[in-house]
């Protein structure tokens, strides 16, 4: 059984979800999404640990039920982006954790205890990385100012439902199909969502001040505020009545552009830093929202031809689909070029690994790979790559051992362990193999499976007493952590 499938089929969403975005959600409800009783306290009591074992948590349930990517090079970049400007904001503590959601409407989210959510549509509306990080910033002013707490003590609700209902209009949000968004659920459902979801005016406000803030500290345009949210008002007058996510929870009026173009005067002019890297990224974003290969060589190389845009951007794009089509000759031309002009770019690196891997010349992959982590040992896209490459090549227990060793620098990677469990499977490390997906599946917040697979492991450890004890303190710590969230 794919165990991707198996997280699935064991979560039961659908009635959660409805009954969540409709109505005010029971016990029962929460109990079964196993979210940590805090009980009924205010805001005040919540502490920043409380908060952040509660993120953790919530952080499980959505990746077992929301579409998420793995794009160690788009990861890799956001990640950058938001510890940059996590370094220069109010933030007291900055213990982030990332998800990126595969859906192409505009959306970002921020969930108490440091749970920033991206969907990857949203490089599909900002026109360069200033505006992106914008929106990050504001989101990292939500947590900085705490506003979800604040909202719970004011309206005197319950902490626990209050974040049940957020998981559950989130889900509703990155698993709505392509444009429809949340304006294709009933409106009885859209606006229980939007009361779930959005904050006050003045909390709103106050993210908006606190996030050009971090925005300058970082050395990023001001301007960059008004100019994205000129870009979702735009952009919304075009979506026939689909309104996206962003601005059902955010949503962008006249007077508060205004009000950010003001804020904006009053503070040192800056240049726009345009990061090249975002524009790299964006045309792999675009690339991915392509599902007809020969439309996007078609469209890539028309670009190619445009003065007015830049070359290099339309031919990393062009080499990417060329590689995706099997044509390697070509686009192995592309990145020959690139590199020459940039041949440290660990973008164009892992592209030209990627040809050599697909088109079959993987030792020169491996030889490239090795030596670029030589350079950058730990690079996240870099290490990914090349055990994807030495996978590929059948070398298992080199596989392995690499992917083992990085991974106690991201233990919370549900994909690492789930591409480790891949490998022990293949390499025949059975008990290995369910070690993974037991780790996988607590990511995913599925403990009863990960007991499972610790059961299934331990009765092939009987003759390994390092294993078994390895395997049994592991089901220990599961069942305190059952007990935990469970009251």
């Amino acid at each position: 059984m794919n165990i991707r499938k198996g997280i699935k089929a064991t979560a039961a969403v659908g009635l959660f979800i409805s009954a969540a975005v409709i109505a005010p959600v029971s016990i029962s409800q929460i109990e079964e999404q196993k979210l940590p009783d805090l009980g009924n306290e205010g805001a005040s009591l919540i502490s920043n640990q409380h908060e952040y074992d509660l993120g953790r948590t919530w952080l499980m349930q959505f990746r077992r039920q929301a579409p998420t990517i793995d794009d160690p090079l788009l990861i890799d970049y956001l990640e950058h982006l938001l510890y940059q400007l996590a370094a220069n904001s109010e933030l007291v503590d900055r213990r982030l954790d990332l998800v990126v959601v595969d859906n192409p409407t505009m959306n970002a989210f921020a969930v108490p205890g440091g749970v920033i959510g991206v969907h990857n549509g949203l490089f599909k509306f900002a026109e360069n990385e200033d505006q992106l990080a914008s929106v990050l910033a504001h989101e990292l002013a939500h947590l900085s100012q705490r506003h979800f707490a604040r909202r719970v003590e004011q309206q005197q609700t319950a902490y626990l439902p209050t974040m049940a209902g957020l998981l559950a209009g989130l889900v509703l949000a990155a698993t709505a199909g392509g444009g429809a968004g949340i304006a294709a659920i009933t409106a009885t459902q859209a606006a229980a969502l939007q009361s779930q979801l959005n904050y006050s005016r003045l909390n709103e406000q106050e993210a908006d001040r606190v996030g050009m803030q971090t925005l300058v500290k970082t050395g990023m345009s001001p301007d960059a505020v008004g100019d994205m949210f000129e870009r979702m008002q735009y952009g919304s007058r075009y979506s026939r009545g689909n309104v996206p996510e962003f601005l059902l929870t955010h949503p962008v009026t006249s007077s508060r552009i205004a009000d950010a173009r003001g804020r904006a005067e009053n503070l040192p002019p800056m240049k726009l830093n345009d990061n090249f890297d975002y524009h790299l990224m964006q045309a792999r974003v675009k690339l991915h929202f392509t599902p007809n290969n020969t439309a996007a060589i078609i469209e890539l190389r028309s670009r190619l031809r445009n003065p007015k845009l830049d070359k290099d951007i339309s031919l990393y794009g062009l080499s990417l689909a060329l590689t995706r089509d099997g044509q390697f000759d070509e686009a192995g031309e592309g990145f020959k070029y690139l590199r020459q002009k940039n041949p440290s770019s660990i973008i164009y690196i892992v592209g030209q690994a990627e040809l050599w891997t697909d088109s079959g010349e993987i030792d020169k992959a491996k030889q490239l790979l090795s030596t670029q982590l030589q350079y950058n040992p730990n690079n996240h896209p870099l290490t990914i790559t090349y055990v994807n490459t030495l996978r590929r090549q059948g070398e298992f227990e080199q596989a392995e051992s690499l992917l083992t060793n990085y991974i106690t620098l991201r233990n919370t990677d549900p994909q690492l362990w789930y591409q480790l469990a891949e490998i022990r499977g293949l390499k025949g490390n059975i008990i290995g193999l369910h070690e993974a997906r037991a780790e996988y599946y607590m990511l995913n917040g599925a403990a009863n499976l990960a007991t499972e697979q610790l059961s299934y492991g331990l009765n092939l450890a009987k003759n390994n007493k390092i294993a078994s004890q390895r395997m049994q303190q592991r089901i220990r710590e599961i069942q305190l952590w059952i007990e935990k969230v469970s009251g």
